[in-house]
């Protein structure tokens, strides 16, 4: 079962929920946050494709 650690979002309004949620003023500073974040957290980043990136830990 995979966990949501995190959120990266340029659409602050937009999203909710239990996992600690970044907010980036572009999509480029959403793509240098989530993927520092990807490294840091040991964490797997997911592109939704509409200004939100997830950050997933796959393991057990």
């Amino acid at each position: 079962m995979a966990k949501i650690v995190a959120v990266v979002t340029v659409k602050g309004a937009e999203v909710g929920g239990g996992a600690p949620t970044f907010i980036a003023p572009d999509e480029t500073k959403l793509q240098e946050t989530a993927f520092l974040l990807e490294k840091i957290m040991d964490a797997s980043a997911h592109d939704l494709k509409n200004g939100t990136i997830i950050l997933v830990d796959h393991q057990k």
